[in-house]
């Protein structure tokens, strides 16, 4: 059996999507898209204890706001994150239970995970140690330097990257320990397994686990809901108070 924690990065400040306020706070369907990501997770009944890792000084706010109005377990840990990604996934590894055997990560702004995508993702990495979830790239990739184009590569070997990403335990902490020691930064968890020579497992997603991080991106992510719910595959929707801000602390 699976031992599996998540961690759950939620501590950027990025606004693209609009206004004044981090992109995970905003309401889709009338919840915080984080609520929506952590439900995913955590009605999935895959997934045994779950770090979220939240702007620093926000943590109160989000027990409140995020968490506790909604049909979500107690076994959700929230911890403060870093200035980067990569340091807030860093710290959330670092409160990982020791019995822990896999821990997945997934992005606070994907909130149309299906259990089928975590369940193949999780079996991928028990069975090879590390998996990612990604899609086949369905347009043609320039490499540029400078103006100029530099190399076409074939797109039958091009893969977009999502979350799921799953791993065993000490390979991610040692990817993380191993990066943090080099001053290495990456743009996603599986580079950095990749740079200690493991081999990742590709698992096959869908267009629709979309990652939220502009206005037509949530606009996009409406649509999404609506057809999900219409075919039984949202959750409930339900209403919060005004999203959280730097200063709402």
């Amino acid at each position: 059996m699976m031992n599996v924690t998540a961690i759950v990065p939620a501590a950027g400040l990025g606004r693209r999507a609009g206004g004044d306020v981090p992109k995970q706070f905003l309401l889709l369907g009338g919840m915080p898209i984080l609520t929506r990501t952590l439900l995913t997770l955590t009605t999935s009944d895959l997934v045994d204890a779950l770090i979220l890792v939240v702007p620093p000084g926000a943590e109160d706010w989000c027990q409140r706001e995020v968490l506790a109005p909604y049909p979500l377990p107690p076994f959700i840990e929230v911890v403060p994150g870093g200035a980067e990604r990569q340091e807030s996934v860093f710290r959330g590894l670092e409160r990982v239970p020791a019995e822990t055997r896999l821990v997945v990560i997934h992005d606070a702004v994907r909130p149309f995970l299906s259990p089928d995508l975590l369940r193949r993702t999780l079996e991928a990495a028990q069975n090879f140690r590390a998996a990612v979830a990604a899609v086949p790239a369905v347009e043609t990739i320039k490499v540029v330097e400078g103006e100029f184009i530099r190399e076409t590569p074939s797109r039958d070997r091009l893969w977009i990257a999502q979350t799921p990403q799953a791993f065993h335990r000490e390979l991610i902490q040692e990817a993380y320990r191993r990066a943090a020691a080099d001053g290495f930064r990456a743009t996603d968890d599986a580079m950095l397994v990749e740079r200690l020579g493991s081999q990742v497992r590709v698992v096959l997603s869908y267009p629709e686990n979309v990652k939220i991080t502009t206005a037509e991106d949530l606009e996009q992510a409406e649509q999404i809901l609506s057809r999900w719910q219409d075919v039984g595959c949202g959750s409930a929707s339900a209403t919060t108070s005004i999203p959280w801000s730097p200063d709402a602390h």
